[in-house]
This record gives structure tokens, C-alpha cells and sequence, in this order.
């Protein structure tokens, strides 16, 4: 599940719950939620994390385990 990788990230980044909620502009709580799978993370917060980390979303989302993120295409 994605919330066992934003936690992992944010530990790898030695970063608090506080810091990362403050980079998503929400509450402590309302983060720590999210890392646990007690509420759903809405996709523009996901994305958010994805260009902090510098990983692509699939790889939060446990689809790949490439976390190198996608080249931008014009269009």
C-alpha cells in the first residue's frame, strides 16, 4: 500500500510529519492519517509529494519500483 511509501520517504528525507504536512499546507493530524491508511491522500497532495521526492506517483503508489520520476512531455 502507498501509505507505508510516503512514510518510508519522508524518514529516508529525515523530515517530520510536521514539516511534510506544512509542504502539503494541511494539519499535522490530517498527514499522519494519510500515512497511515486512515484516509485517502487526494491526488493533488500526491502529486505534491512525487516533486518533493523527486519520484514518480506510480512509485508511491506501489506500481513500480523505479522511483526515478517520468520526463515532462510538451503538449
Amino acid at each position: 500500500m502507498f501509505y507505508r511509501k510516503i512514510g518510508d520517504l519522508r524518514i529516508d528525507h529525515d523530515k517530520t510529519q510536521q514539516e511534510i504536512a506544512d509542504i502539503l499546507l494541511c494539519n499535522r493530524q490530517v498527514y499522519a492519517r494519510y500515512e497511515r491508511g486512515l484516509r485517502e491522500i487526494p491526488v493533488s497532495m500526491l502529486i505534491n509529494l512525487a516533486k518533493y521526492y523527486n519520484v514518480n506517483v506510480d512509485y508511491i503508489l506501489g506500481l513500480t519500483s523505479n522511483p526515478v520520476p517520468y520526463e515532462k512531455t510538451q503538449g
